[in-house]
């Protein structure tokens, strides 16, 4: 069986990281699926998604490093190319990628106990992103 969802969530660009576990859980749930992988996807090329513990310290722990990877004031060529200074963004939505898919076990999605799936927004700007979940299983 194959169940699809979609999901919109509001964000500040920027490294902006937004909690949406309880949002793909949902989907899960509504799926009516017990055993399976559900897949969760931004389709676009300036966010990700990944896991992490959602609290403040690793939070700014995960923003530092994505900083020191793809600085956002370096030289990109893409800026040099379009004009819109995001390049930092697209590099970094490749560097984490831009879904990620978990089991589903016993109607639940099968996460650790401190760990959240987030939505990193690394955009230079506000936006509103549609996210996409697909669970598949029985």
């Amino acid at each position: 069986m194959v169940h699809n969802a979609a999901f919109e969530v509001s964000t500040q660009g920027f490294n902006d990281v937004v909690d949406i576990t309880v949002r793909v859980a949902a989907s899960v749930t509504e799926s009516k699926i017990m055993n399976g992988i559900v897949c969760i996807a931004n389709p676009g090329s300036t966010a990700g998604i990944t896991t992490v513990e959602f609290e403040p310290g690793a939070v700014a722990d995960l923003k530092a490093a994505l900083e020191k990877f793809a600085p956002e004031k370096a030289r990109y060529q893409h800026n040099d190319t379009w004009g819109d200074g995001n390049g930092f963004a697209h590099l970094r939505s490749a560097l984490v990628g831009s879904s990620q898919a978990f089991p589903v076990r016993d109607g639940a999605i099968a996460l650790g106990p401190w760990q959240q799936i987030v939505l990193l927004d690394f955009d230079n700007r506000p936006r509103r992103r549609k996210l996409v979940v697909t669970v598949v299983g029985e």
